[in-house]
């Protein structure tokens, strides 16, 4: 079927129903960002393949909502296909409700999957358009004409030893039902991917880029059970997980269990990170507790065994950035190099190094205009040859079996412009201004994105994505719950937390320039103020300084700079040939 094709049984199904409008949220049953290839389902019905938006569909409309990073790329997808782009004026609101209100009549009907839809979402549909009488359905109309729809994964999980995560699952058992006491909660139903990897010390491939396992989880005060796949674990990690106080049950039984909690108790449930559907189930008896998980906060604080593996990842990963590099400017001109086959390359440079699992997501690998497309993905369609000039920008992580990392640089092709040497040298200056800031404890994640984009507002420039992420162990390159970017959340960022900072500039049908480092929150001082934090740069890779507007720095950024490079050589140099070595030597070398 065409996609307009599809959005018309859609339509039809939707008319047998009496149902006015239909909305398909970006969403698994376990509200996760990244996800398996079975429940795709917005690439499945629009074409659309941005990690983020929503659709609505009604009888003489259909909008995909997307924020800015992915407008031009959802303009040309979505061309043809019966759908419309509707630019989202803040990241990740839901602005279509409001659009419904306004579009629909009193006492219309609304359906969505509520397998889809978080727990948050749902309430909120449910609170904003009450006084509109708006009836809901649970629908799924994309199940009866999805032909072929790929299977849920069937990839073995397996468990990573106490020893190689510096937590046993017992101990992190013990950790959750702790905060669950402070809640008063006698339940705790955890959804969310990451959570159930780090939670059980748990890993696998069910979902690209993320190794993570699709599973739920219950607790009580006295018992855990752990729901997936039987064939998922093997007899000897059931038997350990035994050992930890883990029962292990099948991944459906999870509706069952929700449905029988003894009346008059309570269970702690993550309105974010759980699915609607689910949450339905519980018994009107139960008393329902909405908090964020207790392991995404434990989760985000590195232990030191996670933090030395993670050091000992960013080496490994940094001698293949650095190899990539010196293989782009050296064969640059003597043979065809795309975007599609420099991302191959990068890959391969990565996949030579210890303990590389795979890429933490779908590498960035953006030659001048395409730059300006924060979340630009190289397709046969889009992919261009990358010549002697210009800005080739490229984003991309590892897995690493301790550790992932996420990295962007931007290496100069030639012949550029004043223009372009200007906007390198200011998102450059950003990036050292957020990786060398001082901070007191309490600090939230808004304040670090401010400091970064001052020196950029200085020049009335800005970018309009968040300044950072959490990123995970050998986890979710995307990990809450702290995060640099405008909204005002309230998460202090702590000690062991590891986030990127990634400022950029992007000029549409110009160029792109982002440059990330990876950094971990230390101590600094503590004084008469406060106990004041700082960031270790984790990331170990050459930036290169050929664009570099030396007047536009200050000498505490140059001081940085000089400081990061030195520490690159020693770093990556003994894991370098000579030729490899003389090249870093070079990158590295003192502004």
């Amino acid at each position: 079927m065409t996609n307009p094709e599809k959005l018309n049984a859609i339509r039809e199904q939707m008319k047998a129903d009496g149902v006015a409008a239909y909305i398909i949220p970006s969403a698994d049953p376990h509200i996760s960002e990244y996800l398996p290839s079975h429940y795709k389902c917005i690439p499945f019905v629009t074409g659309f393949t941005g990690s983020v938006s929503t659709v609505v569909i009604t009888q003489d409309f259909a909008g995909l909502w997307a924020d800015a990073r992915y407008f031009e790329q959802a303009e040309e997808q979505l061309e043809g296909s019966g759908f419309e782009l509707v630019k989202l004026k803040v990241q990740h609101s839901p602005e279509y409700i409001q659009w419904l209100s306004e579009t629909l009549t009193p006492g219309a009907t609304i359906a969505f999957d509520e397998k889809l839809v978080s727990v948050a979402l749902g309430e909120l549909l449910h609170k904003q358009l009450a006084y509109q009488r708006t009836q809901f359905k649970h629908k799924d109309y994309l199940s009866p004409i999805w032909e072929n729809r790929p299977a849920l994964p069937a990839q073995p999980a397996f468990l990573i030893a106490d020893e190689h995560i510096g937590q046993s699952v017992a101990d992190k058992l013990t950790a959750v039902r702790n905060a669950m006491k402070q809640h008063n909660a006698k339940y705790h139903l955890v959804s969310s991917l990451d959570d159930m990897a780090w939670l059980f010390n748990m890993r696998g491939a069910d979902v690209s880029y993320n190794p993570v396992v699709l599973s739920f989880a219950l607790i009580s005060e006295t018992e855990a059970t752990l729901y997936i796949q039987s064939d998922k674990l093997t007899a000897d990690d059931k038997a350990n997980l035994a050992k930890s106080g883990v029962s292990v049950l099948g991944y459906d039984t999870i509706a069952k269990d929700l449905q029988f909690l003894p009346a008059e108790s309570s269970i702690l449930i993550d309105p974010r990170r759980n699915c609607f559907a689910l949450y339905k189930l519980i018994p009107t008896s139960v008393q329902k507790i909405l908090e964020t998980n207790p392991s995404t906060h434990l989760k985000a604080v590195k232990n030191n065994v996670e933090v030395n593996n993670t050091r000992q990842a960013m080496i490994k990963d940094g001698v293949a950035i650095t190899q990539f590099i010196k293989w782009v400017k050296e064969n640059i001109g003597q043979v065809e190099i795309t975007e599609i086959s420099a991302a191959a390359q990068l890959r391969e440079f990565r996949a030579a190094q210890d303990g590389f699992i795979g890429e933490s997501f779908n590498t960035i690998a953006a030659y001048k205009a395409h730059g300006a497309l924060p979340h630009y993905g190289a397709t046969e369609k889009s992919n261009v040859a990358i010549e002697a000039e210009g800005l080739f920008l490229v984003d991309s992580g590892g897995q690493y079996r301790y550790g992932t990392t996420d990295i962007t640089r931007v290496i100069p092709m030639g012949n550029n412009t004043e223009e372009e040497k200007t906007d390198y040298t200011l998102v450059l200056k950003a990036m050292i201004e957020g990786c060398k800031t001082r901070f007191p404890k309490g600090t939230c994640g808004y304040q670090i994105d401010a400091i970064t984009r001052r020196p950029m507002w200085d020049y009335a420039l800005n970018y309009g994505h968040g300044t950072g992420h959490g990123v995970g162990y050998f986890l979710n390159v995307h990990e809450g719950p702290q995060v640099f970017n405008a909204t005002a959340t309230a998460v202090p960022v702590e000690l062991g937390m590891i986030t990127s900072i990634e400022p950029g500039i992007y000029r549409p049908g110009k160029h792109g320039i982002r440059i990330e480092n990876l950094v971990l929150t230390i101590a600094d001082q503590t004084n008469d103020f406060n106990e004041f934090y700082a960031f270790e740069s984790l990331t170990l890779a050459p930036i290169d300084t050929t664009l570099v507007k030396k007047e536009l720095l200050e000498q505490s950024h140059i001081a940085w700079l000089n400081q990061y490079h030195a520490n690159v050589y020693a770093k990556l140099s003994p894991f370098l040939n000579e030729e490899e070595k003389a090249f870093l030597g070079m990158m590295t070398s003192q502004l």
